[in-house]
């Protein structure tokens, strides 16, 4: 969902390492900005969110079958803007909500402060763990056992392309003959080159960075950092290949050379600037359609992701140990986590549950989008996922690629860095943050 797509930038990685230099010294302070007193007596509860989690509707219904509870949403815009807000709150022990949202990008950094959040067994946690794959429920420990985090969505991935430009092209259409068309990334490439010699005035895909997500994805346990968290991301073959891959791209003119989450980036969607984008379910379902508008409505389909799965994205809600209503939030993420509760999250902001009863359900694994042509949306989407194997991300995963690398590789598209010196240049920098 749109929860787990933005970006990260210098300010995040200043701030968290300005507020995790703070110390306990610093944490012993509490304040009423994670909650307090609600109209009538009621146990208010903030929950703090970025990007588009989908709440409005379950929250509405929390308050209604709770009403000795006031719930409320605090929006934070999106994850550039609400990471270092996060690092300076828990850091401080003070400003933060009852409840949070962690992004799988920068989640393993909170797991290695399980001291500043509520272990959610204590409360009662385990009576979860059968509503989520394994996988998704290990993901949410610290490596000392405490459970810190339930997830919400899962961004199992696909491909989605313009139909209509596709056609102009005098490529295929239709989603299964275009999923066979591009089912390799050698093959998604030839196909690029194929819609570029056309003619086209689009671009085949917006940007050299947004094929690093999925074809590492797909082809490696680990990205930075091992299981150790030691740095390996300057000799995981995998990213060589996958940067290798995006600067070809760049290089052949197949990319709009378009900078992610920025403003020429949205209006690009509008402007019909490229013809195909690798979306997660959040992506397809919310991303899509916030920028491209109704005026584009029945012109974007989904087809599958050229290697066939993956995942980009995913968050978990955590109780911070500075909330002074840690027994109600619990119960709110118990309902936020439910069937019921990702079901509306998925209905409002379009990221695929990671409950498994939610994702069974006829509500999403029978959703037609008639935006996206009438495409299956919870078909395909599910299937992305059946085989998921999720790769591990280091503590420092979300700085080392959106304020290390990613920049990098952008100038790089751009043509004003050398391909291999930038590549260089980003994984110094990235090593260099990991070893403090």
């Amino acid at each position: 969902m749109s929860v787990a797509t933005r970006r990260l930038r210098t300010v995040a990685a200043a701030a968290l390492a300005a507020g995790l230099a703070l110390g306990p010294a610093a944490c012993s302070k509490s304040d009423d900005s994670g909650g307090g007193g609600g109209e009538g007596g009621k146990v208010k509860l903030t929950v703090d969110t970025f990007g588009n989690f989908g709440y409005t509707k379950a929250l509405q219904e929390f308050n209604a079958s709770h009403p000795n509870i006031e719930a409320v949403e605090r929006k934070n815009g999106e994850l550039s803007d609400f990471s270092p807000k996060l690092a300076q709150w828990i850091a401080t022990g003070s400003g933060a909500g009852d409840v949070v949202g962690l992004e799988e990008g920068n989640l393993l950094l909170y797991l290695r402060q399980p001291d500043k959040f509520v272990n959610l067994l204590d409360l009662g946690g385990q009576e979860l763990e059968s509503r989520f794959p394994k996988w998704k429920w290990e993901r949410g420990k610290a490596k000392t056992g405490e459970l810190i985090g339930i997830g919400t969505d899962v961004g199992g991935l696909a491909l989605c392309y313009r139909k209509d430009l596709f056609q102009q092209a005098g490529l295929p259409t239709d989603r299964e003959q275009v999923s066979q068309l591009v089912s390799t990334w050698d093959k998604y490439v030839a196909a690029g080159k194929q819609f570029k010699a056309s003619g086209a005035k689009a671009a085949w895909i917006d940007s050299a960075t947004s094929i690093m997500q999925p074809y590492i994805m797909q082809n490696a346990s680990t990205w930075f950092f091992d299981t150790d968290d030691k740095f390996i991301g300057d000799t995981n073959p995998t990213v060589k290949q996958a940067w290798d891959l995006g600067m070809q791209m760049a290089q052949e003119g197949l990319t709009a050379k378009l900078v992610r989450w920025q403003p020429d980036w949205d209006a690009a969607f509008k402007n019909s600037a490229f013809a195909t984008v690798p979306c997660a379910s959040w992506y397809a379902g919310g991303t899509i359609k916030e920028r491209a508008g109704e005026g584009l409505a029945g012109k974007w389909d989904i087809a599958t992701i050229p290697g066939g799965s993956g995942n980009w994205g995913g968050s978990y809600l955590a109780i911070p140990k500075q909330s002074k209503h840690p027994k109600e939030a619990y119960e709110l993420i118990k309902f936020l986590s439910s069937k019921e509760g990702q079901l509306m999250s998925f209905q409002e902001a379009g990221g695929m549950p990671s409950n498994l009863e939610a994702a069974a359900d006829p509500a999403f694994a029978g959703k037609v989008d008639e935006y996206l042509s009438g495409a299956p949306f919870g078909k395909i989407f599910s299937e992305s996922v059946k085989d998921l194997q999720p790769i591990y991300l280091g503590p420092w995963h979300r700085d080392c690629w959106e304020v290390d690398l990613e920049p990098q590789m952008q100038a790089a598209e751009r043509g004003q860095a050398k391909p291999d010196e930038a590549f260089a240049k980003g994984m110094a920098a990235c090593k260099k943050r990991a070893e403090g």
